[in-house]
């Protein structure tokens, strides 16, 4: 494929001239870097601005290279020319910077994307042999829907010695990809400043974007295997949230029931109290309480109290009501 002439640029629809595909992408490249080692939290508005600018200018960058079709998996990685060997980073440098948006509300939809991001350029670098390493396995399972197995995890199983020996082989390459990484960004770190001064060769120049690419390749199998972790935490939170009960409205105590009479002071009256019952009758004259213990004592055969009941008795027949009462008299 030919090479993209830096001098080359587009033009808009309303006449201006489109930034450069080199500017583009050295711009988002800055930003993601920038955002990468700065000291400020990664949810301050300064650092989501810049985020989502440099999103947007290796999107840009995306479709301009998409245009000018620089890259077939039928060439060998030799037929790249090496100005268009850093357009490769594009899909990673945007799977980087989708991964540090922390709106999340949309935190699976972003990862989801990093990941097609970061598969598309693992995918392009395997094509190319730019270095050796094990493609990860396409995610069949990346929909917002929970799978079954999901939903009903299966009951962890005794590890067989496959997997032992599968769980150390990956182990084994994570610790080679660790120290490939270290190599490479020290090889890096030897000719940055050539490049950057624009003083190093042809031969430097593509050497060191090989390196970047190479290095980008560790750091998207590293994404990889957290996204994976992390989308499954994201899809089971989700279900959790969506079989998990609403909550109800809190309950008011019960009113303690009753009944009252109309009177209160003449009638009996009946409280209830948590299907407690208690009868309440008003108190009796002094009359009425006489007349109840001569009664009483009647009933036991008293001979006192009966005498004195008789002697009550005929006084009553004898003498009208109200004899005595000196306020009665007319």
């Amino acid at each position: 494929m030919a090479a993209a002439e830096d001098t080359n640029t587009t033009q808009n629809p309303s006449g201006s001239e489109a930034p450069k595909l080199s500017d583009l992408l050295d711009r988002g490249w800055k930003l993601y870097e920038e955002v990468d080692t700065t000291n400020e939290p990664s949810s301050s508005t300064a650092v989501q601005v810049k985020v989502k600018r440099g999103i947007m200018q290796l999107e840009e960058a995306t479709m301009m290279v998409n245009q000018l079709d620089l890259f077939s998996r039928n060439e060998a990685l030799e037929e790249i020319s090496t100005t268009d060997l850093k357009y490769l980073l594009l899909p990673a440098l945007l799977g980087a910077l989708t991964m540090k948006q922390v709106n999340p509300n949309k935190r699976l939809e972003h990862v989801q994307a990093a990941r097609v991001y970061f598969m598309d350029f693992l995918q392009r670098c395997k094509s190319y042999d730019i270095c050796s390493f094990q493609l990860p396995k396409t995610s069949e399972n990346t929909a917002d829907t929970p799978t079954e197995e999901q939903m009903n995890p299966p009951v962890p199983m005794p590890m067989s010695q496959s997997d032992l020996i599968a769980m150390a082989t990956q182990r084994q390459a994570k610790i080679e990809r660790f120290n490939q990484r270290k190599e490479t960004e020290a090889k890096l770190s030897e000719i940055r400043g050539l490049v950057e001064s624009g003083s190093a060769d042809e031969e430097v120049v593509r050497d060191f974007y090989l390196l970047n690419v190479r290095r980008w390749v560790t750091l998207a199998l590293e994404e990889i295997d957290s996204i994976s972790q992390e989308i499954e935490i994201l899809k089971r939170m989700e279900l959790f949230k969506q079989s998990a009960p609403q909550p109800s409205p809190p309950k008011r105590p019960p009113m303690k029931p009753f009944i009252l009479t109309k009177d209160a002071v003449q009638a009996k009256y009946v409280l209830f109290v948590y299907g407690v019952f208690s009868e309440y009758i008003p108190d009796s004259t002094g009359e009425e309480d006489e007349r109840a213990e001569r009664e009483r004592k009647e009933e036991n055969d008293d001979e006192e109290a009966l005498q004195k009941a008789r002697d009550w008795d005929h006084w009553k027949d004898t003498h009208r009501r109200g004899y005595g009462n000196r306020k009665n008299m007319g």
